[in-house]
Parts: structure tokens; C-alpha cells; sequence
């Protein structure tokens, strides 16, 4: 951080240690409002709330009160195990947010006992005095006591990318950027007293709704504890008084509880958002409210900026003018005679370092051609001599250096071209040739300097630039490059039928420009701040589908556009970085922090943090976001079939007594061993469905556990049920013993089960393909439940544990036909859903 050598007055000695700490006692830190976190003790009775848990609670105290502590401690590590992936999932998301902000949190260069100090933004307090330098940014708000030609830019406040000056008296605002000069200030205002602050106060108004997918869920899962209890209830009485035992009908209630109640549900859905934040995390997308992972994959609208997000937010020479002819970048070494000289005209006019992104490019130009710097070799360039800076009344700076004699001076001028041209008192004809020329600059989205010289023979330098005599030399344009990886992605929005909007506070023509160079739809119309002023909430919803391009927008105006976008029922995502663009990431249904520019109050306020403010991990996100719920989708049809047959054959013993007991919570408990990973692992490892971003986006509308979804993964679940039964029949027939039976229509259901997870882990692709895609984790599993069915069987000790006869190999038959009509009637249901699927999306 650059500092300065001149004393600060007498008067302002600054505050001691002990007056800091009374100031802090006093107002408290210099922090942002934030949301209330919640302890380890809030998370846990949240939890324990959900009548899921409850009843497996509740079914491992039973279990360990009629003396079966190894099923009890199993189920109890089975729901601790839930609990800590909760705690887990949850301090992850907060860890990961509270790092960034503290790696984002600027520091200040305080006067304290006479003497500077750098401080932590937090431990600002009113009164102090900080020194202003170029590239810092105002921790506090305060009054200005010294400026010296201080600029500030404000957009993270106002929208404005113009900076803009602070004299004597101003006030700056905590936030803001230095980028020019410096100043000392004194601070009046911190935390929540700041302006700041008092926006992060106002989001608090916000009210923000539950996902669709949280309703359903806890409905859902309302609604089946309260079946599970009425079925568990009506099985342990019809149990008792069939076949009398108290014991064994609790035994048996509780077993067709676990049948009914798939705990499954709210493990996986934890499981998902936490991995699939994680999985965000690689992308650069630091996921700020999980819940909002299940959206991505419904947005129709991104709302985005264009400075940063679609571009590198750096600029670049495009192009070099040098009064007659025009070169690009690319040609700047093959006209190094004309052009060379220009820009190091540009470097001799610039501030020796800065935080300028133009400034930067010609210092880049020059770092990169070092003959460069050989240029104008009789001059003393280690100093300069006289400056002019920049003012608003005079938007140009001059540099004045002394030639290695001392007897000659060399004026270096660099500023807006209007001014540079009033300087250089050009007649109407050159003034008209070189507008003529800045005009189709400008066209092209650049941003334009113009570069004067002048000799000086007087030490005695005049108090105006004007007084300089200046010779206009050229025009130098730049641009802030476009990322390589926009167009492709602007590609890949119009393929999955995401329409992009950009919202920018750059001019129309600029805007516009940018939007035709990535590729977004060139008949699209620009609406201007005014004109959006000017309109009605009705017309703009009438034009609202041709708009593509907000311009001059300032951050209020875009509540406005998020809150019409979702009158028309579209899912909208938004970007913002600043103070002002938190209401309208609150309002949005994924809003989009920026995480390099973008203040804390804007990723308090959004969904999602873009870590690398990149246009392009956002459609990756939205890519990755309908992988994650595609995969949960299946992962909860598949919980919901498995548990058709295993409430079947619960359930099949208390209405025939003449049926064996099929199903003991110890054999649950092992299916369980396999269904929980599956389902949680397996499924959220599969890779994505075939053209998956060449799909619409999904109906916000439909249900996640819509009827047909239901129906369809009832009847796989039946079939299944059906198969069993198919063994079941063939085994009494035979005469097996029931503990043989047993055995063979266990066998079944673990059979097919793994037939089911081979049909379940995609939706478009064949079940061999699970080998080709490498998902390892289902394979793993697979062979972990063949395996343990095969030591049931095989192995003595634990043969009687499962309470298993080895029927011989002879008997399995019936095992081996009932899975492959399964995989025969699962896969050709899978083919002619696909096609079906295809031609819908054809016609859409």
C-alpha cells in the first residue's frame, strides 16, 4: 500500500488505544449486517423436528428396550450418521462464505498515537483518520479533511462505472475504490450507521419463499409418517391377534414401519445438496443457499451484467490512430515506427503505478516490446518534473520531464479526445476527421484516449494546460476483451432454452455491440434507462421477450426488470456485485454474487457466489445444476420402488398366516445397507443424461413427485413385488422349508434390486453402460450386495443369523427367470419412454 510523506496536522493526532476501544464498546465493530447463524444446538432440535427422525429414534429405543441392541445401535448409527451430514453440509456452505469474505475484507492505513497503523476494516471506529490511497477501497464512511486530486468510482454503490472526484468536505463511502490520487479522511459512520449498512438492513424486508421441492418434500414426508403409524399400528394389532406375542407383533410393527417410512428421502436430499454444492465449488461457484441447486436447472432468463462477467473486465489496445492511419493490435510490431512512439507518448503521460485498466494495458504494451522504453532516450525519465493532473473541468494529464541537459522540456498529454482536441487548437476540418474516426471507434464498444506533446524551452511552466501548446499525435482505443468462452456458452444457453438479457450500466451502442460479438440474438431490442422510466409495467411486459439489452440501467431499475421477468412466470437467475443490486439478487430465484468485485452485501443476498465472475461457469452451474436434479429424480423414483416389495412382504405374513415371515428388520436393515448408498452415492455420481443442455429447461410448475412419476415408479416396484411372489410360489410348490423359501425370495428382492439400480441410473442410456461411464461407486455396491447375499447363504454362522436354508443351486431357477424378466420389460420401457421424450422435445 503506498503511503505518504507529508505530516498529518497537528490537530489531528489521532485516536489511542483506549479511545478505539471506547468507540468499539460504543458502536460495536465496522460490520455488515449478516444473517443469524445458527449453533450446533439450533441445527440438531430442527432436525430432531422432522417426523422421520423422530420415528427412527423412536424405533431404535424400542429395539434396545426388547433387547436387541445390535439393531438398535445400527439404526441409531444409521440416524447419527444423517445428523452429522446435516451439521456437515451446513457449516461447509458458512466456512466456505465466511473465507471468502474474510479474503475480500479490504484494511485500512489508520493514524493512531501519532503514527500510521493497517488495521482490519472491522476495527475502524468514527473518529478515526485513514489515508486514502489509489487502490484502496473506503472501509467506513467519511468526511474528507485533505484531497489530493482524489477520484472515486462508486458503481458499487450507484451503478456509475464513471468515477468520480471527492474535493475538501466530500464524503466517502465505505465500499468505494480510490482510483486516482489520495486524501485523508475522518470517519463518521461504521457497520450498520453506514450507507452500506443501512441497504444490508433493508434486505431484511425481503421475504424469501421455500423451495418447491422443500414443500413437497416435508409433505410428503408429513403424509408418510402418518400412514407408517396407522399401518404399523393396524399390523401390530392384526399381528397380535392372528398369531398372539406382543414381542414378536411389536417386532413385526416396527419392521413394516421401516418398510413404509423411507428414511432414505431427507438423507439423500442432504446428501445431494452437499456433494452437489461441493461439485458447484469446482466449477467456481461457491454455493451460498444449497437449496438453490434444485432451481438451476428450471432458469429460462439470466439476467447478466457485462463488464467483468461476459468480459475480462481488463482492457486491452485494440487499436492505434495516428492521425492518418489506423492500426490494430494485431499489426502494432509491423508499424512500430508509427506506432511505438504513441504508445509510449501514452506511458511518459501516465501515473507512475495506479489501479487505471488503461493505464495497465499500455504498461502491459510496453513490458511486452521493451524497445519501447529506447524511445526518447535524451530524456531524464526517472522523474517528472511538472504534472497536471486530472480535473473535472479539464478531463486530460500532462506529464512534464526534463531532457538530461535540463535546458529542454518534453510535455506527455493523455485524456478525453474532446479535450485533447480543444488543447491542441484544431480547426474544423482535422476536429471533424478525427470525430469522424472516434465515432467508429466508439461503435465498436471501445473506449477512446487521445495523446498531445509539446516542447517546452521556459522553466517556468503555466498554471493551465492550456497554455501548453499542445500537437495532437493520435487516438488510442481500447476494449475490455471478450472471454474465449462466451460465445460457445450464449450457444449453449440458446440450445437448452435459456434466454440471456444483458443489464449494464455501459451506453446502448456499447451494449449492443458486446451483445451481437457473443452471439445473442442480433434482431433483439436495447431499452435505455429513460425508456424504461418512461414505460408502464404493462408495456414493458409487452416487449419484455424482444428485450435483449438493458442499458444505462442503474441497480434499482433492476428489481423492477427481475420482479416483471417473474410476472411472466420465468425462473430467473441474476448477477450483481454491488450494494444496490442486493434487492434484486434477494428477488431473483438464484441470485448471483460476484466473488473478486462483488461486496458483502451482495453475496449475503444471493444464492450463489461466482467465484472466478465468469459468464461461463454459470452455464456450467445451470448444466450441473439439471445433472444434480436429473439424478435426484431418479435416485427418489428408485427409493420409491424398492419399498413397493419390501411393504409387500412385510405385510403379505400378517394377512396369510400361511406365508412365512419373508422379511426381519435384520434383512431390512441389510437392504438398507445397500438402498442408502445407492442412493445417496451411486445415483448422485452418474454422469449426465445424453443432450442434457439441448433441452428445455424443466416446467417450475410440475411437480418433483408428480403422478406420473409416482405411477411409474409404483409399478416398477410392483413388478418387482410380482417377481418375488413369481419365487415364492415355485418354492412352496417345490416343498422348500420356510427357511429355504426364505432365502430364495430374499434372493429375488437383492437380485432385483441391483436389475432395478442398473435400469434407474439413467433415463436415456442402456444399464451396461454403468461399466463405460465408470461409475464406480454403483458397480462397488452392486458386487458388495451380491457378495453379502452370497455369504447368507453359503456361510453357516451367518446362514442361521439371517435365519437362511441353503436350498441348493438347483432351486434358483425361479431367481434367475424373475430377473431377467424384469430387465426385459424395465429396459424396454426405458427405450420407448426415451424416444417418446425426444419427439416432445422435437415439437417444443
Amino acid at each position: 500500500m503506498k503511503t505518504t510523506t507529508k505530516p498529518i496536522d497537528n490537530q489531528l493526532n489521532g485516536l489511542s488505544d483506549l479511545e478505539v476501544q471506547n468507540q468499539i464498546s460504543k458502536y460495536g465493530f465496522n460490520e455488515l449486517p449478516a444473517s443469524n447463524k445458527k449453533n450446533l444446538f439450533d441445527i440438531f432440535f430442527e432436525i430432531m423436528k422432522e417426523p422421520m427422525f423422530i420415528l427412527l429414534v423412536s424405533s431404535a429405543i424400542i429395539y434396545v428396550f426388547l433387547g436387541d441392541y445390535r439393531e438398535g445401535l445400527i439404526l441409531m448409527s444409521a440416524t447419527s450418521l444423517i445428523i452429522f451430514i446435516t451439521f456437515f453440509q451446513y457449516r461447509k456452505a458458512e466456512n466456505a462464505l465466511a473465507a471468502l469474505s474474510k479474503l475480500s475484507s479490504p484494511h485500512a492505513l489508520v493514524f493512531r498515537n501519532n503514527q500510521f497503523k493497517k488495521v482490519p476494516g472491522r476495527e475502524v471506529v468514527p473518529n478515526d483518520i485513514v489515508l486514502l490511497n489509489e487502490g484502496d477501497r473506503a472501509v467506513a464512511d467519511a468526511i474528507l479533511i485533505e484531497s489530493n486530486h482524489l477520484w472515486m468510482d462508486e458503481a458499487i454503490l450507484t451503478g456509475e462505472s464513471i468515477p468520480v472526484i471527492k474535493n475538501l468536505g466530500h464524503t466517502t463511502y465505505a465500499g468505494t475504490l480510490v482510483v486516482q490520487g489520495s486524501g485523508i479522511a475522518k470517519i463518521v459512520s461504521t457497520g450498520v450507521a453506514s450507507r452500506l449498512g443501512k441497504i444490508g438492513i433493508a434486505l431484511k424486508d425481503i421475504k424469501e419463499d421455500p423451495t418447491r421441492l422443500q414443500l413437497e418434500m416435508k409433505t410428503l414426508i408429513n403424509r408418510l409418517f402418518f400412514i407408517g403409524v396407522i399401518i404399523s399400528i393396524a399390523v401390530v394389532l392384526a399381528y397380535y391377534l392372528s398369531r398372539g406375542g406382543i414381542i414378536s407383533a411389536l417386532l413385526n410393527g416396527i419392521s413394516t414401519s421401516m418398510a413404509v417410512l423411507p428414511e432414505e428421502f431427507p438423507v439423500v436430499l442432504t446428501v445431494f445438496l452437499a456433494i452437489g454444492s461441493w461439485r458447484l465449488s469446482k466449477l467456481q461457484v461457491l454455493t451460498r443457499k444449497p437449496s438453490a441447486i434444485e432451481t438451476l436447472g428450471a432458469v429460462t432468463v439470466l439476467c447478466v451484467d457485462k463488464t467483468g462477467t461476459i468480459t475480462m473486465n481488463s482492457m486491452e489496445i485494440a487499436f492505434i490512430y495516428d492521425g492518418i492511419n489506423i492500426f490494430s493490435k494485431e499489426d502494432l510490431k509491423l508499424n512500430a515506427s508509427s506506432t511505438f512512439e504513441l504508445i509510449q507518448i501514452a506511458k511518459l503521460a501516465s501515473s507512475s503505478s495506479g489501479v487505471n485498466p488503461m493505464e495497465n494495458a499500455i504498461f502491459k504494451i510496453v513490458e511486452d516490446n521493451p524497445q519501447i522504453q529506447e524511445l526518447y532516450p535524451f530524456l531524464n525519465k526517472s522523474q517528472v518534473v511538472h504534472a497536471y493532473p486530472l480535473t473535472n473541468s479539464c478531463p486530460s494529464m500532462t506529464n512534464i520531464y526534463a531532457t538530461n541537459n535540463s535546458r529542454i522540456f518534453h510535455a506527455f498529454t493523455k485524456g478525453a479526445p474532446e479535450q485533447i482536441f480543444k488543447l491542441c487548437a484544431l480547426d474544423d476540418v482535422e476536429v471533424a476527421m478525427h470525430k469522424e474516426m472516434l465515432h467508429s471507434l466508439a461503435l465498436q464498444s471501445l473506449r477512446v484516449i487521445a495523446i498531445a506533446t509539446a516542447t517546452i524551452s521556459n522553466p517556468s511552466f503555466p498554471s493551465d494546460q492550456a497554455d501548453l501548446k499542445l500537437n495532437f499525435r493520435g487516438l488510442i482505443a481500447f476494449r475490455d476483451p471478450i472471454r474465449s468462452e462466451v460465445p460457445n456458452a450464449i450457444n449453449e444457453c440458446r440450445a437448452a432454452g435459456v434466454k440471456v438479457k444483458i443489464i449494464t450500466g455501459d451506453f446502448s451502442v456499447t451494449a449492443k455491440s458486446i451483445a451481437n460479438e457473443i452471439g445473442i440474438d442480433k434482431e433483439g431490442t436495447v431499452v435505455t434507462r429513460d425508456e424504461l422510466e418512461s414505460m408502464t409495467d404493462t408495456q414493458l411486459l409487452q416487449k419484455m421477450n424482444s428485450i435483449t439489452v438493458f442499458a444505462r440501467v442503474i441497480p434499482s431499475q433492476k428489481l423492477r426488470i427481475v420482479n416483471l421477468l417473474k410476472m411472466q412466470n420465468e425462473v430467473v437467475a441474476m448477477t450483481g456485485d454491488g450494494v444496490n443490486d442486493a434487492p434484486a439478487l434477494k428477488a431473483a430465484h438464484i441470485g448471483i454474487a460476484m466473488g473478486k468485485r462483488g461486496t458483502e452485501v451482495a453475496r449475503e443476498a444471493s444464492s450463489l457466489v461466482l467465484l472466478d465472475d465468469n459468464f461461463a461457469s454459470i452455464v456450467a452451474a445451470i448444466k450441473q445444476g439439471r445433472r444434480i436434479f436429473d439424478n435426484l429424480e431418479k435416485a427418489m423414483g428408485y427409493i420409491i420402488a424398492i419399498h413397493i416389495p419390501i411393504i409387500g412382504l412385510t405385510l403379505l405374513p400378517v394377512l396369510n398366516t400361511a406365508i412365512p415371515f419373508i422379511l426381519m428388520p435384520l434383512h431390512i436393515i441389510c437392504l438398507e445397507l445397500v438402498i442408502d448408498p445407492v442412493s445417496s452415492i451411486a445415483f448422485e455420481t452418474e454422469i449426465e443424461e445424453k443432450n442434457i443442455m439441448k433441452r428445455p429447461p424443466r416446467n417450475v410448475k410440475s411437480r418433483f413427485f408428480g403422478t406420473q412419476k409416482i405411477i411409474v415408479s409404483i409399478l416398477k416396484g410392483v413388478f418387482l413385488f410380482i417377481s418375488v411372489l413369481f419365487v415364492l410360489i415355485i418354492s412352496r410348490y417345490n416343498g422348500l422349508n420356510d427357511q429355504a423359501i426364505r432365502a430364495l425370495c430374499y434372493s429375488a428382492l437383492v437380485i432385483g434390486n441391483c436389475v432395478l439400480i442398473l435400469n434407474s441410473l439413467s433415463k436415456t442410456r442402456p444399464f451396461y453402460t454403468i461399466i463405460s461411464n465408470k461409475n464406480w461407486s454403483a458397480i462397488g455396491i452392486l458386487l458388495f450386495a451380491i457378495t453379502l447375499l452370497y455369504s447368507a447363504i453359503y456361510f453357516p454362522d451367518i446362514q442361521s443369523l439371517f435365519k437362511f436354508q441353503n436350498p441348493g443351486l438347483q432351486s434358483f431357477y425361479p431367481v434367475v427367470l424373475a430377473a431377467i424378466f424384469l430387465l426385459a420389460i424395465f429396459e424396454v420401457q426405458k427405450y420407448f419412454t426415451t424416444i417418446r421424450t425426444n419427439n416432445n422435445q422435437r415439437v417444443v
